[in-house]
């Protein structure tokens, strides 16, 4: 485990090619979201067994492998883009408002999930571009939701650039989880979407946290739970950010005091496998975290057979939150009996 004291923290690194922080309007995804059938909230999970285990009075996991059918937290992310798409068009039957449009992403996990599944509801198609390394049975998955899929690029940032440039040369609607220079408003309401998931586990919390663990890979939804703890709870919480050693987008950017690429080998964390940060959750991130930690292919491992044991089976990109909790030095981060920790179950088993 490697860790980071955050220098930026209250100011944020400046300017990152005009990003915006991350959104804090979490009423207006709850009221878009009161009229879909199919959300629900996702329950907070008290793990006392987790908390024995890393010495802290309190552990609350939130369960996001039941959102909205699709496994994972990203089901409130672009699926709730295109909803917004077909809301503004102004069609009674939002089942067929999107029709003839296409939406084209890159993804190594879940992302591609909810691009295909918002697509289908609103009578749009998916294309979705699969690095060389995503497994068969993950293209298989997004088939059944009836996308296309392109096998594109050795890595998740070749394929992104391909889909880039597909969407130009067909005219279809890029939808990345990600933003970079020219590209910041789908992603912006992309992470808006995730405070849905932030202002429940805050809702539900019986006190308030004292840490809150987040893992990241370009950054959304770390960025925008961070965002609304600020909002809702002020300076109080540490904010912890999580990620692979093998993919220290957002540690390296803050150590540097700039955006920077990051490079490093293939990470078991698939959905955090990512060597660039999303600029709009880097501007955010690097103002609200406390700190950042680096956690290894081992550490992430060891986490899961204990999440398992408390009713929480997930994959090592899931589990990564509570990973860097249980693999922090604990007078490092002010950790102790006193600590009630937030954490976020992000996705279940691969």
């Amino acid at each position: 485990m490697q860790h980071l004291s955050n220098p930026f923290r209250g100011t944020g690194l400046g300017d990152l090619s005009g990003a915006p922080a991350p959104s804090t309007n979490a009423e207006t995804v709850a009221a878009l979201l009161a009229r879909c059938p199919a959300h629900a909230a996702t329950p907070l999970v008290d793990a006392p067994s987790l908390a024995e285990r890393a010495g802290v009075g309190a552990l609350w996991v939130k369960d996001e492998r039941g959102r909205m059918g699709l496994g994972s937290f990203k089901a409130l992310g672009a699926a709730y883009v295109i909803a917004c798409d077909a809301v503004a068009t102004g069609t009674e039957d939002l089942s067929t408002s999107l029709s003839g449009r296409t939406y084209i992403t890159a993804s190594a996990g879940n992302h591609g999930m909810s691009v295909a599944a918002g697509a289908r509801v609103f009578g749009a198609k998916a294309v979705v571009h699969i690095a060389e390394t995503v497994p068969e049975s993950f293209a298989e998955r997004l088939r059944a939701k009836g996308a296309e899929v392109v096998r594109a690029g050795a890595e998740y940032e070749a394929s992104m650039a391909l889909a880039a440039q597909s969407a130009e040369a067909n005219g279809y609607i890029l939808l990345s989880d990600s933003s970079w220079p020219g590209y910041m408003d789908r992603p912006h309401r992309l992470m808006e979407g995730y405070l849905q998931m932030a202002a429940e586990a805050l809702d539900q919390c019986p006190a308030a946290p004292t840490h809150v663990f987040l893992q990241a890979g370009v950054g959304g939804l770390a960025g925008a739970v961070a965002a609304l703890v600020r909002k809702r709870l002020g300076d109080a919480p540490r904010i912890v950010v999580v990620e692979p050693d093998a993919a220290p987008a957002i540690f390296d950017s803050i150590e540097a005091g700039r955006f920077v690429s990051t490079t490093g080998p293939v990470s078991a964390m698939g959905r955090l496998d990512c060597k660039e940060a999303s600029l709009i959750a880097l501007t955010g991130l690097s103002r609200d975290a406390d700190d950042c930690l680096l956690i290894s292919e081992d550490e992430a491992a060891a986490t899961l057979a204990p999440m398992a044991e408390a009713g929480l089976e997930g994959s090592e990109s899931g589990v990564a939150g509570v990973a860097g909790l249980l693999a922090a030095d604990p007078g490092m981060l002010g950790l102790g009996p006193e600590a009630r920790v937030l954490c976020f179950l992000s996705e279940g088993p691969a």
